[in-house]
């Protein structure tokens, strides 16, 4: 099997695994509890925690931990804006942004009434940190960008665009969803207010995420209870899935740089490839390496996916929460690409085990799957 939809989730890590393992069974003690099993189960999420804020260049008291991105990012923006409601009722975003950073805003659109403002992100310039400076006016209470755009690869500059934002604005925050750039880049520094990042996408389990939030920042709770999480996120921590997400940061932190090395060179053969089949390439020329998005105009993407899966190798049409509503890839409609192209691309998203004899075998792949559906192949 070739996975290359790295973008929607990847394989859980071995020694992310061997570290949860205990905490499934034999400890299995509630964090919360006074006597030994609680008091080693508190340790193993500050143990977690630390290793998480090490990978977010921040201190292990600034991290909050969630059940993934999507709640990060609903914590990030609704109770930015919930506690600043007072300041203003203006948000800053882009047309490019996750879901569940379109969801959470559409969602105070509605119930509190703020006014978003969504900015348009060129597909080759990216976006320009003196754009998102000029749409931000004394009533703006928060500025949401995502670090690495998801479907292209495309990077913004979120650390020039906070200080763009803040030099219009002194008290506005900033808001990176981080989650794909979790174990690619480096984390933002503190004009950064709100970043998110996700276990599963470098190798943790599904069903884990954090905020970092800037020291001294106050930020409303989406889910009261029993206190935990500084009080933002009540309810029974999930001991394992945390210890494996702590292990799985830790193991991509320290592979970063040379992650990014290998995928230089398989993006450029991978490029390559696709133009030699006829491909075009979607992704901006300086993406991310790791994840590329391609058209193959003249034929549809859905049946390329499968006849790649009927020989094994697995990529994607769009990120993972629209392709099961059959729905094209609002990204690449924002970008203002050409229907053929819509309608005919696929995302390749490479993680760090994938190796050199892989993408060579989904060229080949591809070439073959091409031919079944008769589209013409240079031989």
């Amino acid at each position: 099997m070739i996975y290359l939809d790295n973008a929607a989730t990847t394989r859980l890590d071995a020694e992310a695994l061997e570290a949860m393992l205990p905490w499934l069974r034999e400890r299995f003690g509630n964090p919360g509890s006074l006597h030994r099993l609680g008091a080693e189960a508190d340790a193993a999420i500050t143990r977690a925690r630390e290793q998480v804020a090490r990978a977010l260049s921040c201190e292990a008291s600034q991290v909050v931990f969630t059940s993934g991105g999507t709640e990060a990012n609903a914590l990030a923006i609704t109770g930015a804006v919930l506690a600043r409601r007072k300041r203003g009722d203006h948000v800053v975003t882009t047309n490019l942004e996750h879901p569940s950073v379109r969801e959470a805003l559409r969602l105070l659109e509605e119930r509190e009434g703020i006014r978003v403002c969504e900015l348009a992100v060129d597909p080759e310039r990216g976006l320009d940190p003196a754009a998102v400076a000029a749409a931000v006016t004394p009533q703006t209470v928060l500025v949401s960008v995502m670090h690495l755009q998801n479907e292209t690869g495309q990077v913004f500059p979120v650390e020039a665009i906070a200080r763009a934002a803040k030099q219009v604005a002194r008290r506005v925050l900033v808001h990176v969803d981080g989650v794909q750039a979790l174990g690619k880049l480096p984390a933002p520094g503190p004009e950064v207010d709100l970043y998110t990042v996700s276990s599963h996408k470098v190798h943790g389990p599904k069903g884990a995420g954090a905020l970092r939030i800037r020291e001294g920042l106050v930020i409303a709770p989406l889910v009261r209870g029993g206190g935990q999480e500084r009080g933002l996120r009540g309810g029974t921590e999930s001991v394992p899935t945390l210890v494996g997400f702590g292990a799985a940061v830790a193991k991509a932190r320290a592979e970063r740089a040379e992650f990014r090395k290998r995928a230089q060179q398989l993006n450029a053969r991978l490029r390559a490839g696709i133009a030699e089949l006829g491909g075009v390439i979607n992704s901006p020329s300086d993406a991310f390496p790791s994840l590329l998005n391609a058209s193959f105009p003249g034929v549809l993407a859905e049946p390329l996916l499968h006849a790649l899966e009927a020989r094994e190798v697995y990529v994607s049409t769009a990120a993972a929460c629209r392709t099961r509503k059959g729905k094209a890839s609002a990204v690449l409609s924002a970008l203002g690409l050409p229907e053929e192209r819509l309608t005919s691309a696929l995302r390749f998203a490479m993680s760090r085990e994938t190796s050199e004899a892989e993408i060579e075998q989904t060229l080949a792949a591809l070439r073959e799957a091409l031919a079944e559906l008769g589209h013409s192949v240079a031989p």
